[in-house]
């Protein structure tokens, strides 16, 4: 059973915000984005992927990270990277007071070590930091999600039915999931 973000727990991860975008890093978040989906995550796209799949969205999102507008949270473990997610902009001024984590994900080796939630209750501290509100995230219906993230402190604000067509027949709910920081 998932722990709640609120609650204590000391996993053997450390945090950094905005690292150096160099190669290996960047190699290194296309291989685990790749990998959390081949495992069944849903992190953008649908199992079976390549990292040569992969890499024009992470390039996309590296970018905005590296121009300043969205930032990337990564979680470290004695092996390396073990988690990450990207803290974005809604690049519209009237929403500048809250953010949507995209690609909440844990590498699927580092899985049930409490690092999920870690992670969450380490982004909800940057937002804080800088200020925020609200924090946001989008969650694909299916996956079981919703309560992992509710015992996170966030609660479904709105569904947008079968938004996600993740193969032919097989329409998912976009589920709008939100945390006060007030």
């Amino acid at each position: 059973m998932l722990r709640g973000c609120n609650e204590i727990h000391n996993p053997p991860v450390q945090f950094e915000l905005d690292p150096p975008l160099d190669a290996g890093l960047r190699e290194r978040v296309i291989a685990i984005w790749t990998d959390a989906t081949n495992a069944g995550g849903a992190v953008g796209f649908v199992a079976p992927v390549t990292a040569d799949r992969v890499r024009p969205t992470a390039e996309d999102t590296f970018a905005a990270v590296a121009a300043g507008v969205d930032r990337l949270l990564v979680g470290y473990d004695a092996a390396g990277l073990a988690a990450f997610v990207f803290i974005t902009s809604n690049r519209f001024d009237l929403k500048e007071h809250w953010r949507v984590l995209k690609r909440v994900v844990v590498a699927p080796d580092r899985q049930g070590r409490g690092y999920g939630t870690a992670l969450m209750a380490e982004a909800e501290r940057v937002a804080r930091q800088m200020g925020l509100a609200a924090l946001q995230v989008t969650v694909r219906d299916g996956h079981g999600l919703p309560a992992f993230y509710q015992r996170c402190g966030y609660r479904e604000v709105g569904r947008l039915p079968g938004a996600l067509r993740v193969a032919d027949g097989d329409d998912r709910d976009e589920i709008i999931m939100w945390r006060d920081l007030d």
